[in-house]
Formats: structure tokens, sequence, C-alpha cells
């Protein structure tokens, strides 16, 4: 995603936000965060989104309780949409035009979220997917992460034909974990253990009285669809095969671990002065979501269960609106009101919003985001419009980038969707995209066909990993195959 505004407007904008934050800072201690991201979970699959069946109650409770963002707009996929949140840059011009093949490897050159944090003394720890890079260099403990407790690849037991390979023969249950290094070998549902390190290190983390920046990323509920046997157990009654069953379990397990999460941090009175993000990394997930238009079961009452997706158009790995929209809540007690934006934002917008909450410089010549803080407090204030891109990218190893300019790809402003240079949508008369207005509009399509243009033309030479040698080892494999020999899989003690 990248915006287009004026630089006075955006100087402006940075500066009145940052002497607003350096003067708060001085009256109250910086916030700790908890940015909690699903995987593959998407806009849909929560009960205040509208859900018929899903049950999410401590979701629910917090999108009660927090500013919502009802048009946050992400990537297709899963590695640019978490490269754009840890630079506040647009996924491509970090280097990530994939999610294998070494194009899901973020730039050496970027400044990334916990390093500016660290700056301002946060203590910093990831627990679940990284995905941007499964070579040393990148791993996230040389990105700015004190504690890392993550799988590798973009799933766990995920192996391709290339760096990006998560630890032999893993699996969701009893999961290899990489433990700050080292592997170790725990108990458990992956989703279950994520939480529990997560709750664990936070208790041990923010005894000292310093802010803590826990991200916090499980893999579910991407496939393989794999659940505990209690969550799927309502679904299999309505008649849902095993890998629906799964995925909604699996959500439905996320949720578990957001209400017992949110719990803890109140009991440890930690909630007074912490801010809590939950989104997804792109739109729900076209596998065991269902099929459109399917009954997938029968509730006990007879009613009949189908595929929902808050009526938008596509699902992960579309340039349409439902490929790229989640849900984006944030919660800080006694700070943000419980309300609604519905003012186009994204994940670009993530690492300035963030900095500015904690007191936290931007990188030069990095940050194309805007810090929203001006929009949680006046809501209806104006507020320049802007452009965000989304493209699908994902061609393969070798081909021009270049020759994919205009496929897969679309252009968002607060009113109008441009996709595929063919379709314009208008997205307040037509949120689900079902009328191709392009005839109505030419001079819209016209404008954003230009605009796209020069972007594209200012990205490409930065997409730094097309010329990438596939790496003749599976880093991972080589990592855990030599502790294994030399001494051994310890077993994960628990918090």
């Amino acid at each position: 995603m990248l915006q287009r505004m004026s630089f006075a407007t955006m100087a402006f904008c940075w500066l009145f936000c940052s002497i607003s934050s350096l003067l708060s800072a001085a009256e109250n201690p910086a916030p700790s965060i908890v940015l909690i991201i699903t995987d593959d979970q998407g806009y849909g699959p929560l009960g205040r989104h509208g859900h018929p069946w899903l049950k999410t109650p401590h979701l629910d409770r917090l999108h009660d309780l927090s500013t919502r963002f009802t048009r946050f707009l992400v990537s297709p996929t899963c590695s640019p949409t978490r490269s754009a949140l840890m630079t506040g840059r647009h996924s491509m011009r970090n280097g990530i035009t994939h999610t294998i093949l070494e194009r899901e490897r973020l730039t050496l050159n970027a400044v990334t979220l916990p390093q500016i944090l660290k700056k301002v003394g946060y203590t910093t720890g990831i627990f679940g997917k990284w995905h941007l890079g499964d070579e040393e260099p990148y791993q996230p403990y040389n990105r700015g992460f004190d504690e890392t407790f993550i799988h590798g690849a973009g799933g766990i037991g995920q192996a391709y034909a290339c760096s990006c390979a998560d630890s032999p023969e893993n699996s969701y249950f009893d999961p290899v974990i990489r433990y700050n290094g080292q592997f170790v070998k725990t108990r458990g549902f992956c989703t279950d253990v994520f939480f529990s390190a997560a709750a664990g290190w936070i208790s041990k983390t923010s005894k000292d009285g310093q802010p803590f920046f826990a991200y916090i990323a499980p893999n579910a509920p991407h496939g393989p669809y794999l659940a505990p046997e209690a969550s799927k157990k309502r679904f299999l009654a309505c008649g849902f095969d095993e890998e629906q069953a799964a995925y909604y379990g699996m959500i439905e397990n996320i949720d578990d671990n957001v209400g017992k999460l949110i719990n803890h941090l109140e009991q440890q009175k930690l909630m007074e002065n912490t801010v809590v993000v939950f989104m997804s990394d792109n739109g729900m997930t076209g596998g065991a979501s269902g099929k459109p238009n399917s009954v997938m079961g029968k509730s006990a009452d007879g009613v009949e269960m189908r595929p929902y997706n808050a009526g938008m158009k596509g699902l992960k790995g579309s340039p349409d609106e439902g490929g790229v929209r989640v849900p984006f809540f944030v919660r800080w007690d006694k700070h943000w009101p419980a309300q609604d934006i519905d003012r186009i934002a994204g994940d670009i917008d993530i690492f300035p919003t963030l900095a500015a909450i904690a007191g936290a410089e931007l990188p030069e010549n990095q940050v194309e985001g805007r810090n929203l803080l001006p929009l949680v407090n006046a809501p209806s204030a104006a507020w320049e419009d802007r452009y965000l891109f989304t493209h699908v990218g994902r061609w393969e190893t070798g081909q021009e980038p270049n020759d994919f300019q205009w496929k897969n790809f679309s252009v968002r402003n607060q009113r109008f969707r441009f996709v595929n240079d063919k379709q314009l949508f208008d997205m307040q008369a037509d949120p689900g995209q079902t009328t191709n207005v392009l005839d109505q509009h030419p001079e819209v399509a016209s404008s954003m066909r230009k605009v796209y243009d020069e972007w594209w033309k200012v990205t490409r030479p930065m997409m730094v990993n097309e010329g990438a040698e596939m790496s003749a080892t599976k880093p991972y494999h080589e990592l855990y195959n030599k502790q294994l020999k030399d001494k051994g899989i310890p077993e994960w003690e628990a918090p």
C-alpha cells in the first residue's frame, strides 16, 4: 500500500503528531503494545462482522471496546503485509514480490518497527510466524527482536525448493520451535503454544516497568487445516467436513486465546497502559472456508450454513476488496474511544502510528504510511484522500516484473477501486463490486492508471530479490539437524 499526498501536508501532519506524542510522553509513560496478526482469517469470520454461525465472543468484546478501522486494507498474501507493517512502506518496495523463492526476504536496508521501538526503551518479542527470510541475516533476532519464538518459512512444516522451509517434518501439534536461535520441542496445539509463550514473556518482561512490544503471529488458520478436537467438535456435528471444521475450529481457538491473553493482561494490571491491536494478514482463505453458495452443514435447528465473506468480492490472493480487507481493532483504554472510522487505511500506516504512540522517530526516506492518530481524535475531520496500491505479484522466478505490471493489480481511494486496467467499482455505492462503472467515470480510471504507472516505475528498481539465486540449502533443516546431532532438541518448559 502507498499513499499519495502533498509533501507539505504530510510534513505538517507528522510534525503535529510528533509534538503531541512528545508532550504526552512527558506526562505519561509510553504504553506497551501487543499486536496480534492471524494468518488467512480475513475480515468475514468474526461474529461482529456479521458471521451467521461462527462464535467469537472474545474478539467481539475486543471489537466493542476498540477503535475500529472498517476499511483497513493490506496485501493479498502473507509476507507482503508483514513487511509493510514492519517498515511502513509497500511490500514491493521492501523487495517482496512473493511468499517463497527467496522473494519473501525483507530487504536488509530497511529499518524495522522493533528497531525503532528499542531506541525508546521497549523490549521486543515475536511469537509465531515471521516469514520475512529464513537465512540468518534476515531472522528476527537480527531485525530488532529481543525474544524470538518462531517457526520457519510461511507455515509450520512447509518445505519449498529454496531456503524457505520450516523444521523437518514439523506439525501443528507439539511443534518444534526456534527459541532465541535454538530449537525446542513444545507440547500442545501451535496457537495455544504461541499465546502461552507470549503471556509468559510479558509477565517476565513487564516486571522491570519498561514498555514491551509483543508481536503475536499465530500460523492459524492457515492450512493445513488442523485444530484441537474440542474446537472442531461443534462443526463436525453440524455436518462440516474435516478441513472445514478445522478451519473454523482454528478461528474459535484463536478467539479463546485472545480472551485468555486479555484476561492475563487485566490480572497483571497491564491493560491500564497497553495498546492491543488485532488484525489479519490478508483476505479470507479460499481453501476450507467453503465454496461460494455451497451448503457446509446445518445448525441444530436445521438452518443451512453457507460460506460467508461479508458480501465482498475476492478472497486471499485477489486484488479485489475481499482479498485485502481485514479487521483492524485498536483497544487503548482511556485513550482511544470505541468507534468506527470509515476512512481507508492500511498496513503501511501501522509503523508510523505505533511510532507516534511510542514517541519513536521515523527512519529517513522510508515510511510512506500515515500516522492515524489525527483520525482517531477526530474521525470526521478533514483528511486528504490518497491512493493505496495492490499487486498480487507471484510471477515465476526469472520473469521480468514489468511484464506483469498491468496484471493482478488494483488502485483504491476512498470511493473507487480500479482493477486490472479494465474495471472500476464505486465502493461506496457498490461495496460488493457488482457493477463496473468504468464507462461512467473514464476520468477516474485514467487518473488511477496514471498514478499507478508512476508508482510502478519508482517501485520496480526496489524489487531487490528478483535476481536472487535459489539457495542450495534449507537453513532450518541444516541448523535443526546439526543441533539434533550435537546436543539434541530439548523440551520447552511452558511458563
